[in-house]
């Protein structure tokens, strides 16, 4: 399993660590309950992002201190093809003219993906001696489940992949948007600035946007893209804004409400794990992150003025703190959502894709070579 290199041994993992648990109705309220809750006292703050990182961080904290918490699926699926309709809003008729200048910052992020990934298998392995197959899918920069059953199926331990992922998330979702504020100077608001009211709507434009979010979901899914509930409705209400039909976005109570869900539903994924019994996990999950921060931030340094991109919207675009939460951030800073969007859309894809297939070729490799060793 793991060596000695940082922490010693560390303690091993009961079975329902990294398992969500059953989402029942008391379990649901609680989490909807403590999710508002930090959300409102965020906002109250004037923290930024408010709703999401006051749900995320309060249900996290609630969830290490043995609360029992969980977000349904379904609910889950609907809010973020919320947040996803709101994303496409962002690509404007105006923004076509803008996509082949995105093909720099496209050959960013595949070198991007290939170093930052190797640098994290290198820490997982080396640094704190987690066997191959576990610090391969566990430093590979994708989905949550998708890197869990991608290890499993090649014997890896997706209980550690999943608290990996999990807190690499968390960490960078909760650092980001206070980096933009206190080391930028840029304000993050807590809700994108041109959100409307929901009673200032108008009927048509509501109707527009409910069916990309149903029938974006609905492609998606018929057309196994990766994170269909967010993909499908962001690609259909982009290709709806860019036709002109409509510029409106959801309302900002819409909004708010899948920023609760979403913030809550992560925090959640850590209900059942004590804090004392998987600290050292989390502190090596933390790491990790910083990893990711800190080439994300090196990379835009570097590369943004060559590829023509803001550098704020470069290091956004590659971070690898989730679709949805680098999408909000990028939207509230009106930071080129779009290209965020979009490349973060790549990234996803490209690990779903690659990930597994490049592990196989390398384990075939490795096989080969140590058999003609011994």
């Amino acid at each position: 399993m793991f060596g000695k290199q940082l922490f010693g041994p560390l303690p091993a993992l009961s079975d329902d660590v990294g398992k969500p648990l059953r989402p029942t109705l008391s379990r649901t309220v609680a989490g909807l309950g403590i999710g508002i809750t930090g959300g409102a006292l965020f906002a109250w703050a004037g923290a930024p992002l408010a709703w999401m990182l006051g749900a995320l961080i309060t249900v996290t904290l609630a969830s290490l201190a043995g609360a029992r918490l969980a977000i349904p699926s379904p609910l889950r699926t609907v809010m973020i093809a919320v947040l996803g309709v709101m994303l496409g809003s962002a690509f404007t008729p105006e923004i076509t003219g803008h996509i082949a200048a995105w093909s720099g910052a496209v050959l960013v992020l595949l070198g991007f993906l290939v170093v930052t990934m190797a640098l994290a298998v290198a820490f997982f392995r080396f640094g704190v001696g987690m066997d191959r197959v576990t610090a391969y899918f566990s430093g590979a920069p994708g989905g949550i489940t998708e890197m869990a059953l991608a290890g499993e199926a090649h014997g890896a331990d997706s209980r550690v992949i999943t608290l990996m992922h999990a807190t690499r998330i968390l960490v960078i979702v909760a650092v980001i948007p206070f980096y933009f504020r206190v080391l930028g100077g840029i304000d993050v608001p807590t809700l994108p600035p041109d959100a409307a009211s929901l009673l200032d709507t108008p009927v048509f434009d509501g109707i527009l946007m409910a069916g990309c979010g149903v029938l974006g979901y609905g492609l998606a899914r018929l057309l196994r893209l990766p994170a269909a509930a967010l993909v499908g409705p962001m690609l259909l209400s982009a290709g709806v804004h860019m036709a002109g039909w409509t510029a409106a976005t959801p309302p900002f109570e819409l909004i708010a409400a899948a920023q609760v869900v979403v913030g809550t539903a992560l925090g959640a994924r850590f209900a059942g794990v004590t804090l004392r019994r998987v600290w050292p996990y989390l502190l090596v999950g933390a790491g990790s992150a910083l990893i990711m921060l800190a080439m994300s931030w090196l990379a835009a340094i570097l590369f943004a003025e060559r590829v023509g991109v803001d550098p704020m919207a470069l290091m956004l675009a590659l971070v690898p703190g989730g679709l949805v939460e680098m999408g909000l951030i990028a939207l509230s800073l009106d930071i080129d959502t779009a290209m965020v969007s979009t490349l973060h859309v790549l990234r996803i894809a490209a690990i779903m894709l690659a990930a597994p297939l490049a592990f196989t070729l390398l384990d075939r490799y490795a096989r080969r070579r140590w058999s003609r060793q011994h």
